[in-house]
């Protein structure tokens, strides 16, 4: 196991036990990583097409069993991040036939008991967000109506969110959605960002020139890979080596506060987790 004597966390990765599972755990390992943030993979990936909000429970069981067993092989730990992709509003309107109030509150109620884990103590951050792609405007009201519901969700639970949304360097509006129900704006982070974001915080993906970017801005950043553990896309969409290779990098060009910031700071004032005190050495 290589050691690069600081915590380094992946804020955004899924294990799949029909993939690499704790093998990529172990990859991230010998790579220098110690602590992950694993999110669930969206439901019909693992079989699930709920008909109710509990539905999704088998989804949060599995992830939570993952975590489990990502954390007996980590010299750190690993956390649960739950919730409802936002794609599958498309998939239960354009191809189970739903109507797009139905799925909206389909949605809303998987949240609703992803948000009874939170609160039990099983997630530190919800999972939302809103389509990347073009839908029509019926489907991007619904989505938002959605997103915002996680962010009722997350106070409620008083744990963070997870947005997986269009490309953007401003979503200062949801910020603001955050604000208006207590959530602070900096506990919300977009997933797959580049080096620049206003308004919530960004889970940097971990490209030479997008943290290079982040360091530039000097606002509080995570690192990411959004490994997807996919039999069928090894290594997509980065392998779990990745972060641990980058924080090397980072610390062999002189950039130690940032690497502080990104793997011990900023998980702490988002998720409230110490990746310093999980630590076995």
């Amino acid at each position: 196991m290589r050691d690069l004597g600081t915590p380094v966390l992946d804020n955004h990765l899924h294990l799949d036990r029909e993939g690499k599972g704790i093998e990529a755990v172990q990859d991230f390992v010998r790579s220098g990583g110690t602590h992950l943030l694993v999110v669930n993979k969206p439901s019909w990936h693992l079989g699930v097409e709920p008909e109710a909000g509990q539905d999704f429970g088998a989804v949060f069981e599995e992830t939570r069993s993952l975590v489990a067993d990502a954390t007996a092989v980590l010299p750190g730990q690993a956390w649960p991040v739950i919730g409802v992709h936002p794609a599958l509003i498309s998939r239960l309107v354009d191809d189970r036939g739903m109507a797009v109030e139905d799925a909206r509150d389909l949605m809303m109620a998987g949240l609703d008991t992803a948000g009874e884990y939170a609160t039990e103590g099983a997630a530190v951050a919800i999972k939302s967000g809103r389509p990347h792609y073009d839908v029509q405007p019926e489907i991007w009201e619904a989505s938002n109506a959605v997103l915002r519901h996680a962010l009722e969700v997350a106070v409620q639970a008083d744990v963070a969110v997870q947005l997986h949304t269009e490309e953007s360097e401003d979503l200062t509006e949801i910020g603001k959605w955050a604000e208006a129900v207590s959530l602070p704006p900096h506990r919300v982070v977009k997933h797959y960002s580049s080096g620049t974001l206003t308004g919530i915080t960004p889970s940097v993906m971990s490209r030479k020139p997008f943290l290079e970017t982040a360091i530039e801005e000097a606002d509080p950043f995570l690192m990411e890979t959004d490994f997807i553990d996919d039999p069928d896309r090894p290594g997509a969409v980065m392998g779990p080596k990745t972060v641990p290779r980058r924080v090397n990098w980072l610390l062999e060009t002189g950039h130690e506060i940032a690497v502080e910031a990104a793997h011990v700071d900023t998980p702490q004032t988002i998720y409230g987790i110490d990746t310093r005190d999980t630590l076995e050495r």
